[in-house]
């Protein structure tokens, strides 16, 4: 666990935050600043109530509902039943981490003031992320209209003392407990939801924000792990380098095909086992002459995809929203108002969402090919079929291909976008729907696929660098080992080494499932960093 803390704001959350906090345990608190202005807001929120203002989800119901007006000594039951009528998720729960990032981007949130609860609120969430409170959320649920409505009703209900959670002092693989021992355990009271307060714990994008956030997280890694088992396969068989020369990215001028045709030069250099042009081949196939136009295209998306993140991380995305008076101090009788609008609305998620799936799916059906040459005798400069010197009582690697064409496949699929969808909801009051939490479950599917594809890749170049000579030469085609100091690049080498100290080189057959995890979890783990 780590030793961190991360002071919220609300408006200067990173996404590197969020892996301290979701992943590595940091610590939670909230800026006094903060503090000071969320009940500055909350202010204008009792002012409206007392003046008997009608006011979306104060005192009026709720979707279709909103012109049936709720009388003001309802206010606790409103806001108390919203949480029990939408905790209406399926499915399987939402991971710990999932849980954590969820809560840290709620508070954030929070923070900015416009969402008009009070300071216990923040408070008690905080509790329950400091002291791991992990209440169950079932995944499946939301349509990112008024954003996680669902999935977010399910994390408030613990914060109320309802619904289910596991608490800090249970051992894994335990069953979750009644969310008020949880809380109870934990030394948390729960909240007894004032006016608005129900509305703004269930508005919002924080489930689908914080779920494409772990999944950008692991794409960034894929990017660097899949371009570093580019590199191992170009040497492996032999690659042509000329493809990755400065000059020909800056004709194009794109900055992701510009960083990574720098980075397969920087992980091969002083590589023995490239070769010139026209000495094998005049060039390589699209597999490995495109990677600095694939996996580059990629850089950028995954760029784009971040920045739309960070906003999202740090906007107000509830609704109504509060807003101070003039002055921005006072709440009555200055201008304070509270505004009725869509910033729970799904769809710059949803969009980046599908776009970042489609990226990490490139990576692994770029990836699949260049180990599909690995692997076909009549691609691969010389090597034996499947990888083994011993074909025919071996196998070799032959499988470890069908399940990267597998997982490719079922990416594919993944892929297919889920912001293009939209079925009306609340009696057509919600008329169109981002589905953003779709494609955000989804893009985390596709990257783990996309983590054992790659995973498969460097078995393989590593597997056929070793049939090569490994560190020690180079095997011509059909000739014998040429010894050679230090064969691999400077960068490739490490990689190679890194490889091997987590899987043997395959001389007889075994079970490879294993292998493949166990490379996949150190590629999400940050073991393949470009630098």
């Amino acid at each position: 666990m780590s030793g961190s803390r991360i002071v919220v704001d609300g408006y200067g959350l990173k996404l590197e935050d969020v892996r301290e906090v979701a992943r590595r345990g940091a610590e939670v608190s909230v800026s006094q600043e903060a503090i000071d202005r969320v009940a500055h807001y909350r202010a204008v929120v009792d002012a409206a109530v007392a003046a008997g203002s009608v006011i979306y989800g104060l005192t009026t119901g709720l979707g279709r509902l909103c012109d049936v007006v709720v009388p003001a000594a309802d206010a606790r039951d409103l806001q108390r039943n919203l949480i029990l009528s939408h905790s209406t998720g399926v499915g399987e729960p939402l991971t710990p981490e999932e849980v954590r990032a969820t809560l840290l981007l709620r508070v954030n949130a929070l923070a900015q003031g416009h969402s008009g609860v009070r300071p216990v609120v923040i408070e008690t969430l905080l509790g329950m992320l400091n002291r791991r409170v992990i209440p169950v959320i079932p995944r499946q649920g939301s349509v990112g209209a008024s954003g996680d409505l669902a999935p977010l009703a399910h994390l408030t209900l613990v914060a109320i003392g309802e619904g289910q959670a596991w608490a800090p002092d249970q051992p894994p693989g335990s069953p979750p407990l009644p969310g008020a021992e949880a809380m109870r355990r934990a030394g948390i009271e729960p909240l007894t939801l004032e006016a608005k307060e129900g509305l703004a714990m269930t508005n919002g994008t924080q489930v689908l924000t914080a779920t494409l956030c772990l999944a950008l997280l692991d794409a960034l890694l894929l990017l660097e792990a899949a371009t570093i088992a580019a590199s191992l396969s170009l040497e492996a068989l032999r690659g042509v380098p000329s493809a990755f020369d400065e000059r020909v990215a800056a004709v194009r001028r794109h900055p992701g095909q510009l960083l990574v045709a720098a980075k397969v030069r920087e992980l091969t250099a002083g590589s023995r086992y490239l070769t010139r042009p026209g000495e094998l081949r005049v060039q390589d196939a699209y597999s490995l002459r495109c990677v600095p136009q694939v996996h580059g295209a990629v850089s950028d998306v995954l760029s784009w995809v971040s920045g739309v993140v960070e906003r999202e991380m740090n906007s107000t995305t509830d609704n109504p929203l509060v807003f101070l008076g003039a002055d921005g101090h006072s709440p009555a009788g200055d201008g304070g108002e509270v505004l009725s609008g869509g910033n729970f609305h799904g769809e710059p998620m949803a969009f980046a969402a599908d776009f970042a799936g489609i990226a990490a799916a490139e990576l692994a059906s770029m990836s699949e090919r260049r180990t599909a040459r690995l692997l076909d005798p009549a691609s691969s400069a010389g090597l034996p079929a499947f990888l083994t010197s011993r074909g025919g009582l071996n196998s070799g690697l032959m499988l470890v291909q069908y399940t990267a064409a597998a997982l490719v496949s079922e990416n594919k699929l993944l892929a297919s976008p889920a912001s293009v969808d939209s079925i009306p909801t609340s009696a057509g009051q919600e008329d169109h729907v981002s589905m953003g939490s779709i494609a955000a479950r989804k893009a985390r599917d596709i990257v783990a696929n996309a983590a054992r594809v790659i995973a498969v890749e460097l078995l393989a170049a590593c597997q056929a660098i070793d049939l090569r000579g490994g560190l020690e030469g180079v095997a011509e085609p059909g000739g014998n080992p040429q010894a050679l100091a230090e064969p691999l690049g400077q960068g490739t080498r490490r990689h190679y080494l890194t490889v091997r100290r987590l899987v043997p080189c395959v001389v007889e057959d075994r079970v490879l499932s294993g292998d493949v995890e166990k490379l996949a979890a150190a590629l999400l783990r940050g073991d393949f960093r470009w630098t």
